[in-house]
Parts: C-alpha cells; sequence; structure tokens
C-alpha cells in the first residue's frame, strides 16, 4: 500500500495556503501538548510538574478542542518585536537626552515632584507584579500562540520597569533629599492608596489556573491600571509642565495597547471555542470586578492628594477602559 507523502505544511491541517511567518515560528511548539501523551511530561503522571500542569492548565474551567487556533492580531514574533522595541528604545533614549540636556527636571514644581515620588517611582514594583504574571501564563498556556503573546507582555513589563528605575535615579539625582530610590518600598507597601493595587495582584499571583491569572489581570486589573497610566497621569502629567513623563508614558502605551488586543483576542477566541465558556469568563470578570473597583478609588484618592495640580477624575476613565474590553469580549 503506498503512503502518501505529507505536505511541507501538514501540521496546519487542509490549509490552502503557505502559513505566514508569524504561523511557521510560533505554530504547535509545546512538546507538553503533544497528541496521545499519558501525561504532559516524560516523567510520572502522578510528578508534582505533571500533577501541575494538568490541574492548572489541562483541567481549567476554560476549554478548546484546539487552542493552537488562536492568533495574535499583531502577529508578533521574536525578529519583529526586537524591530519594533529596538525603534521605541531609541526614541526613550533621545528623550531621556534632550530633556536632561535642558535641565527639564529643576524646571518642575514641588508639588509635582513630590507626586511622582508618590505616584511614578513606585511603578516598578506593580510593573514587576504584571511582568511575573505575564511569565506564568506563558509558562503553562496551552498553546504557544498564548505563550509567545505573554512573553512579549513580560519583556514589555520588564522595559517599563528599566524605564522607572531610570527616571527615580535621575529624579534622585536632581531632588537627592527628596526620597527618590530609598522610600517606595514603603509607599508601595504602606500606603493605604497603593494597598487596593498590591492586594489585587498579590492574589492574581497565587491564582495558578492559567486562564483564570490571564482573566483576573489582563482583561480585569490592567484595563484599569492602564487607564490609571496613559489617560489619567499622563494627562496631569503634561497640564503640570511635565513633557517628559507624558511622553514616556505614551511610549509604553503602546505596548499596554497590544497586551490589549491579543488578551481581547483570545477570550473572543475561548468564547467562539464552545458556550460554555461565556458562563466561566462572566463568573470571572464579576469576581474581579470589586478589586478593580477598589484600585480605581485608590488611585482617585492618589491623585486627589494633590488637588492643587488638577487631578483629572480618575474613575471615569477606569470605567470606560473596564466597560470597553468588556463590551469587545462579550458582545
Amino acid at each position: 500500500m503506498e503512503v502518501k507523502k505529507l505536505r511541507t505544511w501538514s501540521d496546519f491541517g487542509p490549509i490552502r495556503r503557505v502559513p505566514s511567518e508569524y504561523e511557521v515560528v510560533t505554530h504547535n511548539l509545546h512538546y507538553s501538548m503533544r497528541p496521545g501523551r499519558a501525561a504532559p511530561l516524560e516523567e510520572a503522571p502522578s510528578s508534582a510538574a505533571n500533577r501541575w500542569l494538568t490541574t492548572h492548565r489541562d483541567d481549567s474551567p476554560l476549554q478548546a478542542d484546539d487552542w493552537n487556533g488562536f492568533r495574535d492580531p499583531h502577529q508578533m514574533i521574536y525578529r519583529k518585536y526586537v524591530a519594533l522595541q529596538d525603534e521605541a528604545e531609541t526614541v526613550v533614549g533621545s528623550l531621556l537626552d534632550k530633556y536632561s540636556d535642558v535641565a527639564h527636571d529643576k524646571a518642575l514644581e514641588p508639588g509635582w515632584v513630590a507626586l511622582l515620588g508618590h505616584v511614578f517611582t513606585p511603578l516598578r514594583y506593580p510593573f514587576h507584579a504584571l511582568q511575573m504574571s505575564a511569565a506564568y501564563v506563558g509558562q503553562i498556556a496551552p498553546s504557544s500562540y498564548i505563550t509567545n503573546a505573554s512573553a512579549f507582555s513580560a519583556a514589555d513589563m520588564l522595559r517599563a520597569v528599566s524605564l522607572v528605575a531610570y527616571r527615580t535615579r535621575e529624579l534622585s539625582n536632581t531632588f537627592p533629599q527628596s526620597g527618590f530610590g530609598v522610600a517606595e518600598r514603603a509607599i508601595w507597601e504602606s500606603d493605604p492608596d497603593w494597598q487596593p493595587l498590591r492586594r489585587a495582584l498579590e492574589h492574581a499571583l497565587v491564582v495558578y489556573d492559567w486562564a483564570h491569572s490571564f482573566c483576573a489581570v489582563n482583561l480585569v486589573i490592567r484595563p484599569v491600571f492602564d487607564a490609571f497610566l496613559y489617560v489619567s497621569l499622563a494627562e496631569l502629567a503634561r497640564a503640570n509642565g511635565d513633557e517628559l513623563t507624558w511622553l514616556l508614558l505614551s511610549n509604553l502605551r503602546a505596548d499596554a495597547e497590544r497586551c490589549r488586543d491579543w488578551s481581547i483576542a483570545l477570550a473572543r477566541f475561548a468564547l467562539g471555542a464552545r458556550s460554555s465558556n461565556r458562563v466561566v469568563l462572566r463568573e470571572w470578570f464579576e469576581r474581579w470586578g470589586p478589586y478593580a473597583d477598589e484600585i480605581a478609588a485608590g488611585f482617585a484618592r492618589l491623585l486627589a492628594a494633590q488637588s492643587s495640580l488638577g487631578a483629572p477624575d480618575v474613575a471615569t476613565a477606569a470605567l470606560a477602559a473596564r466597560t470597553a474590553v468588556a463590551e469587545n469580549v462579550f458582545d
């Protein structure tokens, strides 16, 4: 009996086109998801690693027949990502040099400097928590398409941490007595208005189901956090003459929007994969909604404490961001 030869792209199924570069380098790379496996890894099914993957990935309440059907709308691959972020970092480097040359920080008003120390420079802590969350989802996700998107989001957060750390040092050099670089941890751990975000992120980091973790952070917590940073805080920075902070946040906003796009796309893919997933996602949205409301209220208080600076309506921006994500997912 003659054995029919497989076509070059047979792993993609009966497609009548050449796969894109994105698909070629991203498709079906997870060995632990191979068909007919007795366990995810080549060790005893009862091993800790196999039980973890089985429990928190394979047996997740969110299910699809083939998660490899998901596609990142930006079709991000390593080569494209490096080129994109190289350009973004070139812009950041140019901005930092330009504003340093004109002694930008020395012209900032004392009230705004105080707000930067209380709101902007502590951001490296939540950014790092978001990095860990993205890395975990990428590590345990059931498809390499999801893993790669999450990995790039983790890299985005590392870039954000680095940028905030650099600016913290610059501000410390200009205002050595203002606590930049030494006070942020105490603010993050103790300030009442930061605690709703800290509490939400710490609780999310011990949600081990990959899909639940993804939903809690990417679809509920991050939209509120991103609206605060890239809408409310950015607008306030510009209104108070801090063009550098406004431009840097605008630069990071592109990363946040890319994460939002693929996250919504993944949620919509799950809804299309199985009708039962709608109930699961709805339940998770409702479970984490109160966390998001508390985060928005905390952010509003953070800015209201410096009301003389013209604090924006944080609650409205946060609600708009949450509503937009929910509508894009469920409508």
